[in-house]
């Protein structure tokens, strides 16, 4: 058989696809030809999935797949074929998982080697090209793969069909029980306390990651007991993050994770989904406590997706943001010597700057230790003291040698940014934009969102088939994604917020009716993909059952779904988005328990606003009222999580049938009015704004 050879990934849309078109191994796109190729060779398949913000991703690229021996090795013995997690994040999930159950570990790059029909036999993440620490060569893991394929065919056929049959049944993970209730949360809050830092703040451990759903569940907790505790976790945990080298302490928004238990050595890489749930994060907490840090690092975040991932012509929201330039640089864009900083700015903002990020001969970066990470060491007062400055100088030249800085590196070549428009990720910021938007009072905010949220619905969406995943130069790629649908919706209800206009509201109940249409299993929640709308592409692991739910690495798409049917059944009193949200949340019980509060936050919010409802507020009067713009202004800017606020006009049809009691008390026939509604219990209709946002911020309303 005359075999064809070649990479076939220069015509892919994906960044890290385009990225690899140039590399010596015979790179197959993910598809029913690699597939069918290594049937018909018999050969096994060699599965990489990475993205291009990863670091490891580029650095087993510039080590093994851009080796022509090692590729040779690859190409004689496989069929290779290459995939971008986030393109694809439904055939990662079920790799990773698969890889997991042989490995104890997944993460990017995965290294799968499958047989034929697509089924896991081994695995593992980075492979180094020389044996060390310990860990095989990858040439040597690739020659013992490929001969185990050959020679040992029976046994590596019936552990791979074994493993599969355990996925696609679920026998790799327990099915406990549970009871979402006050019980349980209060079981995970003493899980949280005990894995909490109490001096770094975030999840004790050698790293730190963001947990953006486990803040939000502990911030809706505190507004309601108002415990030292619980305020203490978030204070300290978005002090210490805002304060750290893991913030861009000069453009902005926040790198994906810290190496370090004080959040100082970040991975330099950005994405759009972390600042969305951070942007979220610094917005509440700012409403809540009114911290001037809060709301200047939500302002960074702001700042930085503006000019660095957003399409001011079109409207969206951009990928990532890459953590380097070349192969040998780590962060350099971001990091600065003593010298490039003296460099930067004038010998008295110079010496501030050094103090304020600890800026020395000796800096923090194994590659270059002359790099140093910028982090709030001490603050204006302590720096005034030890210069014999006073502190509004000290501020005054914090803030132009800042800008300098920032100047400076506007100058040195950018990492490169992923421009691929991917409608969840979009759904996620867009809805966090509108929060800003909403407590901040920022028009230009709710303007660009709301246009971004325009092009996602009319370039991405249809009635008929849903939402696609991803938008390259126009060009639409994946179907059928619930993650896609359930963020979008969510999007949607902060629209409705934001603006007020019915529309929105429509386009969420039409949107959410799709997805329990589509997605909705009979077991209780949603599955990640939709059998009629998923395109053909032979993906070998569908029957595996994936009911997405984990915070990882995003919040999971059943909590958000959870938390839009609550809402829904709020604002449009359907009696089956209440049915659904509860089957949902009992659903999932089990795994919360098991996941705790840390990979399970979202839920575990979700289960907190299921146990203690959520204010419902009502306002009554003719939307052009300002005394109706007033009390909604006021309902909006007050932090009061799961909140709804619905406006509704004398014409409005569009309303919960328990609206007519309200109509007709005769403080509404009055003039406009508010009901703060929680669970079966109202407040007494008010006209006050003040009372509205004592309602709201936590007052348990008065039985009307």
């Amino acid at each position: 058989m005359t075999e064809k050879r070649g990479n076939r990934l220069s015509k892919e849309t994906s960044t890290y696809l385009k990225g690899a078109a140039h590399q010596p191994v015979d790179w197959y796109p993910w598809g029913e030809e690699a597939f069918r190729r290594a049937k018909e060779l018999d050969r096994p398949i060699l599965l990489d999935i990475g993205a291009t913000w990863c670091h490891w991703c580029h650095v087993i690229d510039r080590e093994s797949y851009e080796d022509p021996d090692l590729a040779k090795t690859i190409n004689d013995h496989f069929v290779a074929v290459k995939v971008d997690r986030d393109e694809r994040p439904d055939i990662d999930a079920r790799y990773q998982q698969a890889v997991g159950a042989i490995a104890g570990q997944g993460g990017w790059p995965l290294t799968g080697f499958l047989t034929p029909d697509g089924k896991v036999f081994y695995g593992g993440t980075y492979f180094p090209p020389k044996d060390s620490h310990g860990r095989p060569s990858f040439r040597r893991v690739l020659l013992a793969m490929s001969e185990s394929y050959r020679t040992n065919r029976v046994d590596t056929v019936r552990e791979a069909e074994a493993l599969h049959q355990a996925l696609a049944e679920g026998r790799t993970s327990l099915a406990d029980d549970g009871v979402a209730n006050e019980a349980m949360l209060k079981e995970s809050v003493d899980s949280l306390r005990g894995q909490f830092d109490p001096v770094n703040g975030g999840i004790s451990g050698q790293q730190k990651f963001p947990h953006a759903g486990t803040m939000e569940w502990v911030m809706a907790r505190y507004r309601r007991t108002r415990e030292d505790g619980l305020r203490t976790i978030v204070t300290r945990t978005l002090t210490s993050m805002a304060q750290g080298g893991v913030y861009d302490q000069v453009g902005g928004g926040f790198h994906r994770y810290s190496t370090d238990p004080r959040w100082i050595v970040p991975h330099f890489e950005k994405m759009l989904y972390d600042n969305a749930g951070l942007l979220a994060n610094y917005v509440h907490a700012w409403q809540l406590t009114k911290d001037p840090l809060y709301r200047e690092t939500a302002e960074g975040i702001l700042t930085w997706v503006d000019e660095v991932l957003s399409d001011r012509e079109r409207g969206g929201y951009y990928a990532s943001q890459d953590a380097d330039v070349g192969l040998d640089d780590d962060g350099d864009y971001f990091t600065w010597t003593l010298e490039e900083l003296n460099a930067a700015v004038n010998p008295e903002e110079a010496r501030v700057l050094a103090l304020l990020y600890e800026v020395g001969e000796r800096g923090e970066m194994h590659h270059n230790p002359r790099k140093n990470v910028l982090f709030i060491d001490q603050g204006p007062e302590a720096i005034g003291k030890a210069l014999g400055l006073p502190v509004d100088r000290v501020r005054s030249l914090i803030a132009s040698g800042r800008r300098k800085l920032k100047a400076v590196r506007d100058t040195r070549t950018m990492p490169a940014v992923d421009k691929t428009i991917f409608a969840s990720w979009n759904g996620m910021m867009i809805a966090a934009v509108l929060e800003a938007a909403m407590a901040f009072d920022r028009e230009d905010l709710r303007t660009f969102a709301l246009k971004s949220l325009y092009r996602i619905r009319t370039e991405m969406w249809s009635k008929e088939q849903g939402m696609w995943h991803a938008s390259v130069d126009g060009e639409q790629k994946v179907r059928g994604l619930l993650e896609d649908h359930v963020y979008l919706v969510d999007a949607l209800l902060a629209a409705f917020h934001a603006t007020a206009d019915p529309a929105h509201l429509r386009a969420a109940d039409e949107m959410m009716t799709f997805v329990l249409k589509h997605f909705w299993d009979p077991a209780g929640g949603f599955v990640d993909l939709a059998a009629d709308l998923h395109a053909g592409d032979g993906i070998p692991l569908r029957e595996i059952r994936r009911r997405p739910f984990e915070d990882s690495p995003y919040a999971g798409a059943n909590p958000v779904a959870a938390l839009c049917l609550q809402r829904l059944h709020a604002l449009t009193g359907k009696d089956e988005y209440r049915l659904r949200h509860d089957e949902l949340l009992s659903s999932f019980a089990g795994q919360a328990s098991r996941y705790g509060p840390v990979f399970a936050g979202t839920y575990h919010l979700a289960a907190e606003l299921w146990v203690h409802a959520p204010p419902e507020v009502v306002i009554l009067g003719a939307r052009t009222s300002p005394k109706v713009q007033f009390l909604r202004a006021a309902a909006l800017e007050t932090f009061a999580p799961g909140k709804t606020v619905l406006v509704v006009d004398k014409e409005d049809a569009y309303v919960p049938a328990l609206i007519g009691s309200m109509r007709n008390t005769k403080e509404a026939k009055a003039g406009p009015v508010a009901f703060v509604c929680e669970g079966t219990v109202c407040s007494r209709p008010t006209s006050d704004v003040d009372r509205l946002r004592d309602l709201l911020a936590g007052t348990p309303p008065r039985v009307g």
